[in-house]
């Protein structure tokens, strides 16, 4: 499909503007980031059979487990395949997908599109080292079954429910396992801490093609501020992540969605489960979609170590929400769990 020039958001003029504000401390982190982007040869992360789950040899349940647990501590990434997902539905959400991002820029930015969620860009970047060249729309659940948000794109309705609810239900089952490992009871934690439609988010991401700078980031360095994020992407690639200190590219698998761990499990586990570093590398000649599933409880909820003595402060999500968005608009980035390290 040919994609309308004026489809792309500005990228180019944003970024040109930030390149001449470079000070010694960005040079410095520019020169770390080209040297760590060298990578070892692509990886396959671990990869589990959901199905396991729901064997009827317990032998078999407590296996899928013990692989679930040992990648969230090890790798704070894996793969899940046989999770319940259609490759129809996956097929119906790229369609999609590629119509709402192949709309005109104007509209995608000014029309409120899907509760007024599209961003492009790094709004808040000082320097190169902090711009994402993406586009993307960041949605509550609690407005994926609003009809006012979907303009022309009524379409996008009925698929965007049906994948979140699938997502949602992948999700809580892996939570389940991480939670139950921890020694404590499903229901407990979830009276606790309130995960659910209410609260959540999908993410549709657009990654487009850049020729710039050989190495533009699609997505800067992060780590996710939540408790697990359900991701399925294309074959493009360009998704890396850290191990053993060193940026690893990860190989796509068409047949798997990636999981990986999010800041308040690492908190919540006492630092069992890694909330690992991760970026997408943009591709100088071919864009690359994905749409990432984010666990969130509410703003209220307390976030607390599970075990003693605790490697973190008790905070809430409203709390650590503020912080971060604080940190982004005087750095440039993100902190994160550092500032509640004790």
């Amino acid at each position: 499909m040919v994609v309308a020039l004026d489809s792309t958001p500005p990228l180019t003029q944003h970024y040109n503007k930030i390149l001449p504000h470079r000070t010694w401390r960005t040079t410095t982190c520019l020169d770390t980031l080209q040297n760590n982007n060298v990578c070892e040869e692509s990886k396959e992360l671990p990869v589990i059979d959901l199905a396991a789950l729901a064997n009827t040899d317990e032998g078999e349940r407590v296996n899928c487990a013990l692989q679930i647990i040992r990648a969230a501590s090890e790798w704070g990434f894996f793969q899940v395949v046989n999770h319940g997902i259609s490759p129809k539905l996956f097929s119906e959400m790229r369609r999609e997908q590629t119509e709402l991002f192949n709309a005109p820029f104007s509209r995608k930015s000014t029309c409120g599109l899907l509760n007024n969620s599209y961003r492009w860009g790094t709004p808040t970047a000082m320097s190169p080292d902090h711009f994402s060249w993406s586009e993307a729309f960041h949605i509550p659940l609690t407005k994926i079954s609003d009809h006012a948000c979907y303009g022309e794109f009524s379409s996008l309705r009925e698929v965007l429910v049906e994948y979140a609810a699938a997502m949602q239900k992948v999700a809580k089952l892996i939570a389940g396992v991480l939670i139950m490992n921890l020694g404590e009871k499903v229901e407990d934690f979830e009276e606790m801490i309130k995960c659910d439609e209410t609260t959540c988010f999908l993410r549709l991401n657009r990654y487009l093609p850049c020729s710039l700078a050989p190495e533009m980031f699609g997505l800067v360095p992060h780590t996710d501020s939540d408790f697990i994020t359900i991701l399925h992407q294309d074959q493009v690639g360009g998704l890396h992540l850290i191990k053993d200190s060193k940026w690893v590219a990860v190989k796509p698998n068409k047949d798997a969605l990636i999981v990986n761990i999010g800041d308040l499990f690492q908190a919540w586990s006492n630092d069992l489960y890694k909330s690992v570093e991760h970026k997408v590398m943009a591709n100088p000649k071919m864009e690359r979609l994905s749409v990432a599933y984010f666990l969130c409880p509410s703003y209220d909820s307390l976030i607390k170590s599970c075990k003693n003595p605790p490697d973190y402060r008790n905070f809430t999500f409203g709390e650590y929400r503020s912080k971060i968005q604080e940190d982004t608009k005087l750095f440039g980035r993100k902190f994160g769990l550092s500032r509640f390290r004790q």
